[in-house]
């Protein structure tokens, strides 16, 4: 892809084909989630898993795709504009060695003392006398951890790709972990003694499946890395100085989720599942809409930075601000409502409880009402990173994981599980606004016209849609009598009702869908 045609590929064109590949890998993530809750609800070995599992993602995040991604991107596009073909293979291939090298020894330092680890990140476990789930817990960390350094390289890969324009590969991907995993749940757990460890190990088949999955589109682009080590290349020096402060900066929200995951362990058993479920739900929207966006506006970002055109750089950011909003409200507000009736129509099967689903639709409304929030830090992170500037997110992001902990030690007392999931939700809308106000300050972002006419429009649409689906849906207890057809034809025409009434409400009040055209 040329440089003009990627110019012209636009972003809203480019985050429906994100969108499109994440609705399929999310949908395949639910009845992922749907296979383990049935085999295993809300037991000790499901919350031991995923606490395994929970380990290695949240160090994918937060190095892979937070701080590396966000600080790669941006000198790979500054050498996509301004460097020849050969200097850009040449960063390539230097970071791909370097990225490689310390993933191999931090991942085999993570799997020999994965005891130590799994005590950290599990340290009520400790305190409870719990040493049998801690134990179990322990082992397997010790097969889920080198996930890290697959799903890392493959996060390198498709950043790449995305520089290049080609978003559906690296958009599809997660589906492969999806498919292991009920491949896993299904047919390889009858082969364990603790039918648990088959989940472990299908983690570890699928970080090859997905970093294999993207090496022909590389070479179509004729980019697989030939890794060389050379830390003082100047593009990997650039990168790591840019990398170290984006840790905090970029991932706050993952750190906030860890941490309810660490104090949860201090709660009930069934606590770290119950987050863990309600938690999957409110991945969906964040998924299609929050990180999507993102996806696509790093890049777009990074190159209007490279080219010194401030107002094209104001306008990407406008655009994400507004698509954020005119998603992400209707689907908080569909999440708060029917919060209940969603966990028990996907997960209230087999081993999970009616207890289970009460318990889980509380906290899935807690995370639902920072959703906006959570996309709104997506968004407006990118507008540091693509000038790179991480300084600033990383300040802002000590703020917010401060305020988160000070939240959870308010709340968790009297609200328990419920208390984590809300105090993340009040720290992901303090990063936000810190970050919005940022941008403001320092002349980076300037707001379009009309702002005022789009809120009032989105307020006005929201209503009658938020109506029907309170008179709509019926009470839980109701709902659980439903057989499950019942349940997911009726969530489905609710779903379906609500985004008909909030889109057709928009076009009688005048909002087209040219005015998210990014027109470059």
């Amino acid at each position: 892809m040329t440089d003009s045609d990627s110019g012209r590929f636009g972003l809203l064109r480019s985050g429906v084909i994100v969108s499109a590949m994440t609705f399929l890998s999310r949908i395949l993530g639910l009845v992922r989630d749907v296979v383990i809750a049935f085999f295993f609800g809300s037991s000790s070995a499901a919350d031991a898993f995923f606490l395994a599992f929970k380990i290695p993602n949240f160090f994918r995040r937060l190095f892979a795709e937070g701080a590396f991604s966000q600080a790669f991107v941006p000198v790979l596009s500054e050498y996509k504009q301004r460097q020849n073909a050969r200097d850009l293979k040449d960063l390539i291939d230097h970071l791909a060695g370097a990225l490689s090298l310390v993933l191999l020894l931090f991942v085999v330092l993570g799997v020999v003392f994965s005891g130590a680890v799994i005590t950290v990140f599990a340290f009520g476990y400790v305190l409870n006398g719990n040493a049998m789930q801690l134990a179990l817990a322990g082992s397997l960390l010790s097969i889920t951890f080198p996930y890290l350094a697959l799903i890392s390289l493959t996060a390198f890969a498709g950043s790449i790709l995305n520089t290049f324009g080609r978003f559906a590969v690296p958009a599809f991907t997660p589906v492969l972990l999806n498919l292991a995993l009920i491949v896993s749940a299904i047919w390889l757990s009858p082969y364990f003694d603790l039918p648990v460890f088959a989940l472990a190990w299908g983690v570890f088949i699928a970080g090859w499946l997905q970093l294999l999955f993207q090496w022909p589109a590389l070479a179509r682009l004729g980019l697989v890395p030939r890794p060389r080590i050379n830390f003082s290349h100047p593009g990997v020096k650039r990168v790591g100085v840019l990398m170290l402060p984006a840790l905090l900066g970029v991932s706050v929200g993952q750190i906030n989720l860890l941490l309810d995951t660490v104090l949860a362990t201090f709660l009930q058993l069934g606590s770290i599942s119950w987050l863990y479920y309600s938690d999957r739900l409110l991945e969906l929207p964040l998924a299609l809409f929050g990180i999507a966006i993102a996806t696509v506006i790093l890049p777009a970002l990074s190159r209007d930075f490279s080219a010194s055109e401030p107002g094209h750089f104001s306008a990407k950011l406008d655009w994400g601000i507004r698509m954020v909003l005119l998603f992400g409200l209707p689907a908080t507000v569909a999440l708060v409502l029917l919060a209940d009736q969603m966990i028990a129509t996907i997960f209230h099967h087999g081993q999970m409880t009616d207890f289970d689903v009460a318990m889980a639709g509380l906290s899935l409304k807690a995370y639902a009402a920072g959703l906006v929030g959570h996309m709104m830090v997506k968004v407006l992170a990118p507008g540091y990173f693509a000038r790179q500037d991480m300084k600033t997110p990383v300040r802002i992001g000590l703020i917010a994981l401060s305020a988160n902990m000070i939240f959870n030690l308010a709340l968790i007392l009297h609200l328990g599980h419920v208390g984590l999931a809300l105090a993340t939700s009040m720290s992901a809308f303090l990063n936000a606004f810190l970050l919005w106000r940022g941008l403001i300050q320092r002349g980076i972002y300037q707001a379009a016209a009309h702002w005022m006419r789009f809120l009032v429009r989105i307020g006005l649409a929201l209503t009658p849609m938020g109506l029907a689906l309170f008179w709509l849906a019926p009470a839980l207890g109701e709902w659980l009598t439903f057989s499950v057809i019942t349940q997911v034809l009726w969530m489905a025409g609710l779903c379906i009702s609500g985004m008909a009434i909030y889109f057709l409400m928009l076009r009688a009040l005048g909002l087209k869908i040219t005015e998210f055209r990014d027109g470059l």
